[in-house]
């Protein structure tokens, strides 16, 4: 076996330098041709009426209301100029962007506006110099605007604000819904308090907790239609309705085969090297009186968000969470003879009550609360936070919610400046009597809620296990093959492409068995295909059935904790950005979704299918001396905002790599491959206002470009920094040569981690040595008035090359050249 060593941490970039995209300016506008006079006039004539019928209805309810609430409506097929609709200088505020699209697949988008009383002309005025003004090129003031509204019209009082399905509305019945309340950055507590005040005097039920977003407050209240109508009716600060979410159903009974003797026999070779690194799963409880679990589990850290709930395990699904997080497969540990020592402990946060079913609650304020009580509890502890508990609908389709926009909070750190490493299970296939139609029920039946989550490490599941042995199953066969996608896992294969590649990562989900002849007759839970953990009532047996994204998510943070435990410096963003890093596509995985593994719109399929494939563990934690990974953790400020100035991006940051080029020129046209995967965290801003313009979720993105092997230092950077360019620049604006990575930049840059494959000779990688990490846009700088322009966030740059003969060293004179001494193996770690 070859020697391994640690990675390679650099002291961040080479050069800081000014950066200006080098971006041609926007798409040409979607907007239809009008005859000026007929238009100016039917909209003017709208927005008369709008505003009548809006007194009527909104004042009249309540008369010292500040403004009314105003809908606009674009033509179908064309864009509406919602940037325009807004204007915060005088208190005119977008309240939320919704879209349908028609049978011919034209795309209407309606805008609700809210407009303070005092401001009633400013529309008027608008269109009033439309009809009467020219600009200095001689079209029509305010044309753009004005001529991407086919209609003005007074909003409705559910319809308009309702963002979610619109079959989801309540009617008599009363359903808990998210309300979203439009706040500023220093009235949430006035909005909220004006918020509840109100419902409490109609008698509406709410859930104690909110959650906060840049101008959101989210409120959950149980209400029917005409409750949602009376709440618009005498509220100025509503912005959006959506329908809470219900939990799915993850817990299973299925019966024992293993015996007391096995875990006897495992617990005389554990030892636990309590280190400071801690898995937190939020779940149902954990019973900590099963024996494979009580070392790992201490008393006190067996927590509940309701005190009411009691810590127990009420339905098993929380210690089945647990032994694959503290152990991963029990079969694997429980058929081995080595000793193994455990360097992470758990805690155990109960998220689900005991009784009453999966009612609907603000997840993301649950969440929140279970993070924090473990944090307070035990301050000490670096954690990896783990969840399989997800909505049940898949409506979202890559949308953020109010929950999956709270772990991107919590996550980023946006209110304490505390990053956390979230895991979050992808969620299962919803369609059961559709789960043979395999693989396609599994490519268009899409991540659960919360799985969206930009800053999660959003786990899928594929599948090793193919044998059965069970006489009772013989007529039977496995309907998956070895490595190829599990039965259980969804995709984001039909979400729109502004959203992430979700999942992240796959582990191991199990498989479900067909019968032969007959594949509508499948056992979803047999013990052959599925893995081995602990069972919630030991009394009874100690060993349960395991499968689906659960399972396979307990197995990333037990991934994630190896790695936490072996580096207990890096920053979660490394943590995440080495389980992508370390991850790849079994042959028969890609063979199953890819006919030409040279398209790379085939290969974005499989990325949205299957994410970056399986973590590997053994090049998570390890270099070897024909492979090597530098990692650099570095603080960048992505934009500006000088003192009257508008803002703008602000810098970019330089590598050049410290190949051992010598080692790498004499290996001539050996094909190398190089992978490099940068990993950060956004703000969320999730309101429903659009994603076009300023109106964007991240609140920052980041970008690595690689320099072709024939460009010179200079050329790279002038190709991709309009800020370092001389007035005789003459070079390209288009991207290096794309031909040599796997992904490419269309697919890869979606998200918050971006990871690709470059393969190309050894010779050419020797000169490809000089990477660019530069911000693409964000409501960071869209949304100036936030106060976040010129703030600074932190990315890690994670590079390794590799050679495909393990004689040739590539490592030693990496390390001499960095750290100037002679790299010492490390034992392996278990």
């Amino acid at each position: 076996m070859p020697p391994f060593y640690r990675h390679i941490k650099l002291d961040g970039p080479s050069e800081r330098k000014p950066y200006t995209s080098v971006q041609s300016g926007s798409k040409e506008r979607q907007i239809p041709p009008r005859d000026r006079t007929r238009h100016g006039r039917k909209i003017y004539d709208q927005l008369q009426r709008a505003w009548d019928a809006s007194t009527n209805r909104f004042l009249v309810a309540r008369p010292d209301r500040d403004g009314v609430y105003l809908e606009f409506v674009s033509t179908p097929g064309f864009e509406l100029m919602i940037k325009s609709l807004e204007d915060r200088r005088q208190r005119i505020r977008l309240c939320n962007v919704r879209t349908e699209t028609n049978e011919a697949g034209h795309t209407t988008t309606y805008a609700t506006v809210f407009v303070p009383q005092d401001k009633r002309g400013v529309f008027f005025k608008k269109v009033e110099q439309y009809l009467s003004e020219e600009t200095k090129s001689g079209k029509p003031r305010n044309a753009d605007l004005i001529n991407s509204i086919e209609e003005v019209r007074t909003a409705l009082f559910v319809a308009s604000f309702w963002t979610d399905d619109n079959n989801l509305i309540p009617g008599e019945e009363p359903a808990w819904c998210e309300v979203w309340l439009r706040t500023t950055m220093d009235n949430e507590k006035e909005v909220l308090g004006r918020f509840e005040e109100l419902v409490a005097g109609q008698g509406i039920p709410t859930k104690p907790g909110n959650i906060l977003f840049p101008e959101r407050a989210v409120k959950l209240v149980r209400a029917n239609r005409a409750q949602l109508q009376e709440i618009s009716m005498h509220s100025d600060d509503i912005a959006e309705y959506r329908r809470a979410r219900d939990t799915a159903d993850f817990f299973l009974s299925l019966k024992p085969f293993e015996q007391q003797e096995w875990a006897d026999e495992f617990l005389a070779r554990l030892s636990v090297d309590a280190r400071q690194v801690t898995i937190c799963i939020l779940d149902t409880g954990v019973n900590r009186g099963h024996p494979l679990l009580s070392p790992v589990l201490p008393e006190n850290a067996c927590l509940a968000v309701r005190e009411e709930w009691g810590t127990h395990d009420h339905q098993g699904h929380g210690t089945c969470m647990a032994g694959m997080a503290a152990y991963g497969n029990l079969m694997d540990v429980l058929s081995d003879t080595e000793h193994i020592t455990l360097y992470h402990t758990l805690e155990s946060v109960k998220i689900l009550p005991p009784v009453g079913g999966n009612e609907p609650e603000l997840w993301g304020d649950i969440t929140a609360q279970a993070i924090s009580l473990a944090e307070i509890n035990d301050p000490d502890k670096s954690r990896v936070v783990c969840s399989a508990v997800t909505a049940q609908g898949t409506r979202d389709r890559g949308r953020p919610t109010s929950w999956s926009g709270a772990i991107d909070n919590i996550t980023s750190g946006a209110t304490d400046g505390v990053r956390r490493l979230v895991i979050l299970a992808a969620g299962n296939v919803t369609a059961w009597n559709q789960l043979t139609n395999y693989p396609d029920t599994q490519k268009t039946d899409t991540v659960h809620d919360p799985g969206q989550s930009w800053n999660a490490l959003t786990v899928g599941a594929y599948t090793r296990l193919t044998d059965l042995t069970d006489p009772a199953l013989r007529n039977f066969q496995p309907l998956a093959q070895e490595n190829q996608l599990s039965p259980f896992s969804t995709t984001s294969l039909i979400w729109e492409s502004r959203w992430p590649n979700k999942p992240d990562v796959l582990f191991e989900g199990g498989n479900v068995a067909v019968m032969r002849g007959d594949p509508s007759n499948f056992v979803e839970n047999s013990n052959d295909l599925s893995l081995v953990t602990t069972y919630y009532k030991p009394r009874e047996r100690l060993f349960e059935q395991f499968n689906m994204t659960s399972a396979a998510a307990a197995q990333a943070a037990h991934f994630a904790a190896r790695i936490q435990a072996m580096y207990p410096e890096y920053w979660p963003e490394t943590i995440r950005g080495l389980i992508v890093h370390s991850s790849y596509w079994p042959d028969a995985l890609i063979d199953q979704f890819v006919s030409d593994r040279r398209s790379k719109q085939e290969i974005g399929q499989l990325l949205r299918i299957a994410g970056y494939g399986v973590p590997d563990l053994e090049k998570a934690l390890y270099c070897a001396a024909n492979s090597l990974t530098l990692i650099s953790e570095a603080e960048i400020q992505p934009f500006v905002k000088e003192q009257g100035q508008p803002p703008r991006t602000n810098e970019m940051h330089l590598y050049r790599l410290p190949w051992p080029k010598e080692v790498l020129e004499a290996l001539g046209e050996v094909v190398v491959t190089m992978r490099i995967t940068l990993s950060y965290f956004i703000e969320p801003g999730p309101g429903e206002i659009g994603w076009k313009d300023r109106y964007r979720y991240p609140s920052h993105g980041l970008r690595f470009k690689l320099n072709a092997p024939t460009e010179s230092e200079e050329e790279f950077i002038a190709r991709i920094n309009k800020a370092v360019r001389d007035d005789e620049y003459e070079g390209p604006d288009t991207q290096s040569p794309s031909e040599k990575w796997m992904i490419g930049r269309n697919s890869r840059d979606k998200g918050s981690v971006h990871s690709d494959i470059w393969k190309g000779t050894a010779v050419e990688l020797a000169s490809t040595h000089l990477i660019a990490v530069h911000p693409s846009v964000g409501w960071w700088r869209e949304r100036a008035h936030l106060k976040k322009v010129n703030k600074c966030t932190r990315y890690s740059l994670i590079v390794s090359i590799e050679t495909p003969s393990h004689e040739v060293d590539i490592y030693t004179p990496v390390f001499a050249r960095i750290m100037n001494r002679v790299p010492v193996p490390i034992s392996a770690y278990v």
